[in-house]
Formats: C-alpha cells, sequence, structure tokens
C-alpha cells in the first residue's frame, strides 16, 4: 500500500509539471512504464498509469481551458437511479452552457476500494471534472480530489463523511458483510432500507421500490465489495483542508447514517464550502429532495465556470 501510494504520488508530480515539460508525453509514458513494472502491471497499477498519462497533455495547454464535465458517484448500493432527477437537470444545464459537458455516471460497481474506484472516475473522463458523490460516492469524490486536485474544481458532497468508520461503527459494517456471505442478502438490503430512508419515504411504495431495485441490481458480491472499499477507506480530513476548489456540502436533517454535525465539520475544513442542510430530508438526499439537491448542484456548477473561466 506505502509504495502504491508513493508510485500514484510520484506520477501526479510529473503530471502535474507536463505543461512545463513542452510536451514530454513520451518521456512521461516511459516513465509510468517503469513504474507500472515495479507494482508487476496489477489491475490498478495500469489503471494508475493509465490515469496519470490522460491528465498530461501532450498540446502543452493547462487543463483548466477544457469543459467541465459532472461525475457523479452513487453511493453503497446504488445505481445511476440514485441521481435519476439530476442527471436530466444536469444534462439541461449542459444543453444550454457551451462550458459543461453532458454529466456521467462513475462506475463504483467494479472495484472493492475507494482508490480503485476514484482512478477509474479521474481515468474515464477527460479534462476538468466536478465531482458529485452521496454516501459512498462522496468517499470517493474526496479521493479524487486528494489524486487529482487540479482536475477536479468543484465538490458536491451529499450525505457523507470525511472521517473512517468508529469501531462501533466498523463492527456494524462487518456484521453485515457475514450476513451477506451467507446467503442472507436480501434480509440485509431490507434492513438497511429503514436508515436509507424517513418513515415517510418508506411509505411512499413507489420509491421504497426504486431503492430495493437498485439493491438488486447491485447485488451481493458488489455490496461485499462496496462494503469492503468503505471499511478501509482513509481520513479526508487533510484533503479537505488543503483543497482548493469550490465545495458544496448538503445533508438531511434528518439523516441518521451521516448526521449534520458530520456536514458541518467538513465545512468548518474547507475553504470554499457552502453548507446546504435540508428539513424532512434523511440520507438519500437525492431521492428523497431531488429539486432542492438538482438546484444546489447547477448552482455549483455555475460557481466553478466562472470560478475556472476568471483564470483562463
Amino acid at each position: 500500500m506505502r509504495f502504491r501510494s508513493q508510485v500514484i504520488q510520484k506520477g501526479l508530480y510529473y503530471a502535474s509539471h507536463a505543461p512545463q515539460l513542452l510536451c514530454a508525453g513520451n518521456l512521461l509514458m516511459q516513465v509510468i512504464q517503469r513504474i507500472a513494472a515495479k507494482v508487476n502491471n496489477s489491475l490498478l497499477g495500469w489503471k494508475t498509469a493509465q490515469y496519470i498519462f490522460s491528465i498530461a497533455p501532450c498540446n502543452g495547454l493547462h487543463m483548466m481551458h477544457s469543459l467541465i464535465t459532472p461525475v457523479l458517484i452513487p453511493g453503497l448500493l446504488c445505481t445511476e437511479e440514485l441521481f435519476h432527477d439530476q442527471l436530466q437537470a444536469l444534462s439541461d444545464l449542459a444543453a444550454g452552457n457551451q462550458a459543461i459537458n453532458e454529466p456521467k455516471i462513475a462506475d463504483t460497481l467494479s472495484h472493492d476500494s475507494i482508490e480503485g474506484m476514484a482512478i477509474a472516475a479521474l481515468a474515464a473522463t477527460s479534462g476538468s471534472m466536478v465531482a458529485i458523490g452521496l454516501s459512498m460516492g462522496g468517499h470517493v469524490a474526496l479521493e479524487m480530489a486528494r489524486l487529482a486536485p487540479n482536475r477536479v474544481p468543484g465538490l458536491a458532497l451529499l450525505s457523507t463523511s470525511h472521517k473512517s468508520d468508529t469501531a462501533a461503527k466498523r463492527q456494524q459494517r462487518m456484521a453485515t458483510i457475514k450476513m451477506a456471505e451467507t446467503d442472507k442478502f436480501r434480509g440485509v438490503t431490507r434492513h438497511m432500507l429503514g436508515s436509507f430512508l424517513l418513515p415517510a419515504a418508506l411509505a411512499d411504495e413507489p420509491l421504497a421500490a426504486r431503492v430495493l431495485q437498485m439493491a438488486q441490481d447491485v447485488g451481493r458480491q458488489v455490496f461485499i465489495s462496496q462494503q469492503t472499499a468503505i471499511l478501509n477507506r482513509r481520513e479526508q480530513s487533510d484533503t479537505l483542508a488543503n483543497y482548493r476548489g469550490e465545495v458544496m456540502v448538503l445533508c438531511g436533517l434528518l439523516d441518521e447514517l451521516t448526521p449534520p454535525s458530520l456536514s458541518r465539520e467538513m465545512v468548518a475544513l474547507s475553504t470554499h464550502a457552502d453548507l446546504h442542510l435540508l428539513p424532512e430530508t434523511g440520507h438519500l438526499s437525492s431521492l428523497e429532495a431531488p429539486e432542492a439537491v438538482s438546484e444546489v448542484l447547477i448552482k455549483l456548477l455555475q460557481r466553478v465556470c466562472m470560478r475556472v473561466g476568471a483564470r483562463s
């Protein structure tokens, strides 16, 4: 793990200086290939190499001149359905704003580490992006900002936390993994439904059915991988404190999984953060308060566009 972190940081150093290296893409790729060989060409090592190379354009132009892509990152047991309304709202925004690309959904189903999810999301999109993550997706967004702060001029942290799990929370998470491993996955998902949604939202049968369908689509093995990734995530207080992009933190006032106190802590750590606390809203804020979440995301994208435009 320590060596892999050094690999990433070394690659990022070279990548961040690419505009000053006068199109030194070939030299950079040779460096990356040597690094990848040292980690036995592991999948993560290769993905890291691909990602690092992708942020070092050979034309010598700074990446901030590219369009901004909203990248939405689902949480545990969730698919792109989690952002159904936000995808439409951001697509409409992109249609009327030449500085913004169509939104994309990050892949949170193919990796068993937050770092792996973040590297994949960065590699899947060229240029600048605003990372929009809910719950586990927020952990991935913070990791993206840690790995490539210059490529992520904006963060939206929805119903999430910058901290690692407490001992009690780790025990709960490991218990759900054990249940899922013994083919009790359906029981796990129904048990967690009460934590995801408020009683009023649970009474909305179509909404509850959407959440259960997402869990079914994700499946037992991916659930175990996602829980493992969350268990092993890093603490991101330093990331927030050092990050200089625009930050929007949002949480439901009735969220029990990631209570508002955590959102307040994240805002206190950040230098450019707005806080939005939604009344009568639980953990899955994008589903329970879709219009409010879409509105603040649009405002964040507009802020990022203005800030990036001012630097160009």
